[in-house]
C-alpha cells in the first residue's frame, strides 16, 4: 500500500449471505472492532439488496460505509428483478461491486455490461468497485496480462480520468475465488502493478497513482499482512472472511498498520 498517494480500502463482499437480523448482529460486532480505522483507511460492507436499509441504519455514525453487490445500467424501466443506481443511492449506499467473477460466470456479465454498469454507478453518485481477473486456464496459458489489459480497456471505455479516480479496481484471480487458493503476494503485486501501468497508458501517471487497486482472491486473516505489504495492493475485496467479525477485523488492522 502507498497511503501517501491513494486511499487503502478493505471491503467486505457478503455475497448471498445473512438475513436482516444476522446482518445487524454482524455489523454491530464489527463496528467497535474497526473504529480505530477512521481517517486511516476506508472500511466498506457490501451487502445483499435486502440488507441495505438495515446496514445503513446500523452503521450510521460509524466509520463503516455501505455498498451494494450489483447495479443495473438503466435508470428505470421494464427490468424485472433489477435495481438502479438511483435506488441504491436513495437508500444510502455509497459503493457498488461491478463485474464480480460470479456475476460474469453465472449471470452472463460481459465487459460491455460491466462498462455500462460502471457508467451508471458513477452517474448515480456511487463509487464502483470494478472487478477484473483471469481464469485458471488463462493463467496457465500465460495470458494473464492480455486478459487483464482487455478487461481494463473495455470495462473503463469512455470513462474520464476524473471518474476513474472515483472508482476502485479489484483484481480477483478467478481461480482463487472461494477455492481456498490464493495468489502469492508477489503474484498479486505483479498483476496490481500491471493494472496501474495499464491505467497510466490509458490516462496518465497521476491518475494511475490515485486509483485504489484491491486484491480479491481469498484474502484472509492469515495471509492479509503479506499481501497488503506490497506497494500496489491497496486493500482487499474480502469474501468469506468478511462474514466473521474477528477475521474481518484482522484484515482491517493489517491495513491500518501497513
Amino acid at each position: 500500500m502507498n497511503k501517501n498517494l491513494r486511499k487503502a480500502v478493505i471491503a467486505g463482499n457478503w455475497k448471498m449471505n445473512k438475513t436482516r437480523p444476522e446482518a445487524k448482529a454482524l455489523l454491530e460486532a464489527i463496528i467497535p472492532l474497526v473504529a480505530n480505522a477512521k481517517d486511516k483507511i476506508e472500511v466498506i460492507a457490501c451487502v445483499p439488496f435486502t440488507n441495505l436499509e438495515t446496514a445503513v441504519a446500523v452503521t450510521a455514525g460509524s466509520n463503516i460505509k455501505v455498498g451494494a453487490e450489483n447495479v443495473h445500467f438503466e435508470k428505470s424501466g421494464a427490468y424485472t428483478g433489477e435495481i438502479s443506481a438511483d435506488m441504491l443511492s436513495e437508500v444510502g449506499a455509497e459503493y457498488v461491486v461491478v463485474g464480480h467473477s460470479e456475476r460474469r460466470q453465472y449471470f452472463g456479465e460481459t465487459d460491455e455490461t460491466v462498462n455500462k454498469r460502471t457508467k451508471a454507478a458513477l452517474a448515480g453518485g456511487l463509487k464502483p468497485i470494478v472487478c477484473v481477473g483471469e481464469l485458471l486456464a488463462e493463467r496457465e496459458a500465460n495470458i494473464t496480462e492480455e486478459v487483464i489489459s482487455r478487461q481494463i480497456k473495455l470495462d473503463l471505455a469512455d470513462i474520464s480520468a476524473e471518474d476513474v479516480k472515483k472508482a476502485i479496481i479489484a483484481y480477483e484471480p478467478v481461480w482463487a475465488i472461494g477455492t481456498g487458493k490464493t495468489a502469492t503476494a508477489d503474484q498479486a503485486q505483479e498483476v496490481c502493478a500491471f493494472i496501474r501501468a495499464t491505467l497510466a497508458k490509458l490516462y496518465d501517471n497521476a491518475t494511475a497513482d490515485a486509483v485504489t487497486i484491491q486484491y480479491g482472491g481469498s484474502m484472509n486473516a492469515k495471509n492479509c499482512a503479506e499481501l497488503l505489504s506490497k506497494p500496489d495492493v491497496d486493500g482487499g475485496l474480502i469474501g468469506g472472511a468478511s462474514l466473521k467479525a474477528e477475521d474481518f477485523n484482522v484484515i482491517v488492522q493489517a491495513a491500518v498498520e501497513g
